[in-house]
Parts: C-alpha cells; sequence; structure tokens
C-alpha cells in the first residue's frame, strides 16, 4: 500500500524545523559575542539609566518658590554652599536628617538644603510642602518623643527613660523603663501606657496618662536575704509638658501605682519625676 500524502510531507518538514532552531542556536551565539566593549557599556548604562528612572518616579517633587534654593556640601552649617538651584526649578527629595533634606536637581547635582528654605518650596500641585520642623508647630505635631530624667519611686531614687510615638496630636503610646535605688530596695521597671495630651497647641500642655507594666524588686539585708520579686503593676497620673526651644522640652508627671504582690494585700507606691526630652 502506498503511504498517504500526510505521511510522507510530515517527516521532512520535521527534519527542516529541527534543523532550523539547531542553526538559530548556533547563529545566536556568535551574535552576542560580536558585541564590542563600547556597545556593552552603553547597554549597561542604558540599563542603569532605566532604572534611575523608575527610582525617580518614585521621590517627592518640589519646586523652589524663592529666588533660588542654597545646596550644602553636607548637612550642617560648617559646610559650605556649593550650588544653587533657580527659582521654579524643582528638585527631588532624597531624605532628611534632622533639619536638612538631601535633594536632586534637574540636573543631577545633588546637596543639602536647610529645612527652613524647603518649608517656603511647592508641590507640583501649587500646595505648600509641609512637614515636621523643630519649632512650637512640630513640638505640636510630631512622631517620636525621646526623653530622660529622674525623681522619686516610693521613697527611692528614680532614673528614666522613655518612648513615645503619636497615634494622634492628643494620644500617643508610651515606653517607660526605670531603676530605683532604696534604703530598703532596688529594683527595676517596665511600663507600656497611653499619654492623652490635652491641650497639644500650646506651650504648656498638660496630660492624663494610664498603663501597666512589670516591676523587679530586689530587697536589701544584712541577717537573712529575702527573695526577689517580680510583680505586675499598674498605675494612672498625670502631667504637663512646657516647650523650650528647637526640638527640645521639659517633661513632668506624677504617677499613682498599685504593685499586685503575691501576699494578700497589694502595695500602693507614688512616684513623680522631671525629664528633659526631644521630639523628631
Amino acid at each position: 500500500m502506498e503511504p498517504s500524502i500526510t505521511t510522507t510531507r510530515s517527516r521532512p518538514l520535521r527534519r527542516i524545523s529541527a534543523l532550523a532552531i539547531v542553526l538559530a542556536c548556533f547563529l545566536s551565539v556568535p551574535a552576542l559575542a560580536k558585541q564590542t566593549p563600547e556597545e556593552k557599556a552603553q547597554a549597561k548604562e542604558d540599563k542603569a539609566a532605566t532604572k534611575g528612572a523608575a527610582a525617580r518616579e518614585k521621590l517627592l517633587q518640589v519646586f523652589v518658590s524663592e529666588p533660588y534654593l542654597e545646596l550644602s556640601t553636607g548637612p550642617g552649617r560648617g559646610y559650605p554652599v556649593f550650588h544653587v538651584v533657580e527659582n521654579e526649578q524643582s528638585v527631588d527629595v532624597l531624605f532628611r536628617r534632622t533639619d536638612w533634606f538631601k535633594v536632586r536637581d534637574e540636573r543631577g547635582v545633588e546637596g543639602w538644603a536647610r529645612a527652613r528654605d524647603m518649608r517656603r518650596t511647592k508641590l507640583a500641585d501649587g500646595s505648600p510642602f509641609v512637614f515636621n520642623l523643630g519649632d512650637m508647630a512640630g513640638f505640636t505635631t510630631h512622631d517620636w518623643e525621646l526623653g530622660l530624667g529622674g525623681g522619686d519611686y516610693g521613697g527611692a531614687n528614680l532614673i528614666s527613660v522613655y518612648g513615645a510615638y503619636s497615634l494622634t496630636d492628643n494620644m500617643k503610646i508610651e515606653l517607660t523603663g526605670s531603676q530605683f535605688l532604696g534604703n530598703f530596695s532596688n529594683g527595676y521597671k517596665a511600663e507600656l501606657g497611653l499619654t492623652h495630651v490635652m491641650f497639644p497647641e500650646r506651650r504648656l500642655s498638660p496630660f492624663l496618662e494610664i498603663g501597666t507594666g512589670i516591676v523587679y524588686v530586689e530587697p536589701r539585708a544584712t541577717i537573712v536575704l529575702p527573695e526577689d520579686r517580680t510583680d505586675q503593676t499598674a498605675y494612672i497620673g498625670a502631667g504637663a509638658r512646657f516647650y523650650l526651644t528647637r526640638r527640645f522640652f521639659l517633661r513632668a508627671d506624677y504617677r499613682w501605682h498599685t504593685v499586685f504582690t503575691s501576699r494578700d494585700d497589694n502595695e500602693e507606691l507614688e512616684e513623680w519625676k522631671v525629664q528633659i526630652a526631644c521630639f523628631f
């Protein structure tokens, strides 16, 4: 029986297709190998430019509204001004370091601009570039606080540090760590609580606080050494903040503690302290 037309044509087509694929693979390798060093360098530059453009799209862009914006070589008054960005030109905001912003202008020049000068720039829609500055406005609205100070805890000398994060201008979540040194016992305590600032826009602003924590007490003894104790504690308190200058303020507060001991009765302790703090 004679083979069909379909069977007779299929085998040569398969052979030709396989041969074409092999030839394409062999031809593509020399073509890639024939790239000159200049072409390879250009390809790398094009790839880097593409990545740079994609990164710049995510940066905040602001426009100079003053006659010019001065750029320094570093984030500080001691660094010289080496470049100015003229009115109506734009800069990309790279990052911030306290009272300085690192920016890049339209020609790719990078430098440091003072935060007060950046406060006078505008966004693309014409609205002002608003951010936290080390002044009364920053005292009213900021994200973080750090403070250090001392006082009294149940008759013992107290050293305390705290950090707080602002949920809103009025409400903050606060973490406190303290060490106390007394005549009859020493110890440490760690507390987590909420602080409600009643008038954050005022220079002197009162606040209320509530929280809980853990206290570790190491009693002193000359004859028999009692067992060390770790107990849970809760507190309520009140205090006030007073803005000083730049990013600094004073904070004073009073806390009334209840220590939940393993005995039948709980202990009640009073605490007061004064701290100097900064915001950012």
